[in-house]
C-alpha cells in the first residue's frame, strides 16, 4: 500500500473512534474521497481484524476489535497534549523544511478541535464503555448511586448523555428529572446501566465550558489578571492552554484574559501566588479572594 493510502487510512481509523459520530457521507467529504472509496476502506479494516459497527447511519470501529487499545494509546491525544506538541512544532524556524512535513503530517492526521481521551481508570472503565454505547445508541442511562458532591446524597440518576470531557473525567448529560443539562464525575458512578429508552429530550442537550483550569460549567464570568514572570510561567506549565489567552507586556509584567466556569479552580492558583498576582477590574472576584483568606485566618 502506497503513503496516500496508507495516510488516508490512519485518518479513516481516527474518525471512526468511540467517540465521534460520522456518516459515510460525513467521511468521505472530511478525506476527499468518494463514497464508493470510503467503503473499500472499511473493507480493508475489517480484513484487518477490526469490529465495524453502524447505528443510525453513524459507523464506529467498536471497542472490542483486536488492538484497539493498544492502537490508540498510541496514537490519541488530550487537547492539552495536542496543544503543547503543536506548540513545539510552531517554534521550529519557518524555513525548516521539516517544520512544514511534521505539520502537514500530523495535521492530516489530527483534528485538534476533537478531544482525543484515552486514559481512563480501571475501576471506571465498565461504566465508561456503557456511557460510550449508549451515546453512539441514543440511550438513557441509570446512574446506580451515584454520589453528589453539592447535595451530598448518594441516589440513582436517569440522564441522557451526550458528551465526555477530557480522559473521560466526566460527562454532560441530560438529567431527566431536573430536566436540565448537567455534569457527572465519572469516578462517583457505583455503576452504569443503559436502559431500553431512547433519548427524549436530544434537543435541549447543551454543553457548557471548560476552563483553563479545567473546571465546567454550564455559565462563565471573565477574569483579568496581571501576573509577574514567576506566576506566568507557572500559569502555562501547569496550565498549557493558558497560553492562548497569556499577553507579555514587558519582561516581568503578563497579562491573563480569560473566561472561568467558577472562581475555584483560578482562586486556588491566585492564592497560592498573591504576592505576584493582581486582580484587575473585577470586584467579585476581590470578595471571593477575601473570604478565602479569612477562611484561612480562622
Amino acid at each position: 500500500m502506497d503513503q496516500p493510502k496508507i495516510e488516508r487510512l490512519l485518518r479513516l481509523m481516527m474518525l471512526l473512534t468511540v467517540n465521534n459520530r460520522y456518516t459515510v457521507n460525513d467521511i468521505a467529504s472530511r478525506l476527499d474521497l468518494s463514497v464508493r472509496s470510503v467503503y473499500r476502506y472499511i473493507d480493508t479494516l475489517r480484513e484487518a481484524g477490526f469490529v465495524i459497527k453502524k447505528s443510525d447511519d453513524h459507523i464506529r470501529i467498536d471497542k472490542s476489535s483486536p488492538h484497539l487499545k493498544e492502537i490508540s494509546e498510541l496514537v490519541h491525544f488530550t487537547e492539552e497534549e495536542a496543544y503543547i506538541l503543536k506548540s513545539a512544532i510552531e517554534s521550529i524556524d519557518e524555513n525548516n523544511l521539516l517544520k512544514q512535513n511534521l505539520k502537514k503530517k500530523l495535521y492530516t492526521v489530527y483534528d485538534y478541535k476533537i478531544l482525543a481521551e484515552t486514559t481512563v481508570h480501571k475501576k471506571d472503565a465498565r461504566n465508561v464503555n456503557i456511557l460510550i454505547d449508549a451515546i453512539m445508541e441514543k440511550k438513557q442511562v441509570v446512574l446506580i448511586d451515584y454520589h453528589s458532591a453539592h447535595s451530598k446524597e448518594i441516589r440513582n440518576r436517569i440522564i441522557e448523555p451526550f458528551l465526555f470531557t477530557t480522559n473521560y473525567i466526566q460527562i454532560w448529560g441530560y438529567d431527566t428529572e431536573k430536566q436540565e443539562n448537567r455534569l457527572f464525575k465519572v469516578s462517583r458512578i457505583e455503576k452504569a446501566e443503559q436502559t431500553s429508552s431512547s433519548w427524549q429530550y436530544e434537543a435541549k442537550h447543551t454543553a457548557g465550558k471548560i476552563d483553563i483550569f479545567r473546571i465546567s460549567s454550564l455559565e462563565s464570568r471573565p477574569v483579568k489578571l496581571r501576573m509577574g514572570l514567576l506566576s506566568a510561567s507557572l500559569l502555562t506549565e501547569e496550565y498549557p492552554l493558558s497560553e492562548k489567552f497569556l499577553t507579555k507586556i514587558s519582561d516581568n509584567e503578563y497579562i491573563l484574559e480569560t473566561e472561568v466556569c467558577s472562581y475555584d479552580g483560578v482562586g486556588r492558583f491566585v492564592m497560592g501566588l498573591l504576592h505576584d498576582i493582581e486582580i484587575l477590574g473585577n470586584d467579585d472576584f476581590v470578595d471571593y479572594i477575601r473570604k478565602r483568606i479569612r477562611s484561612l485566618k480562622k
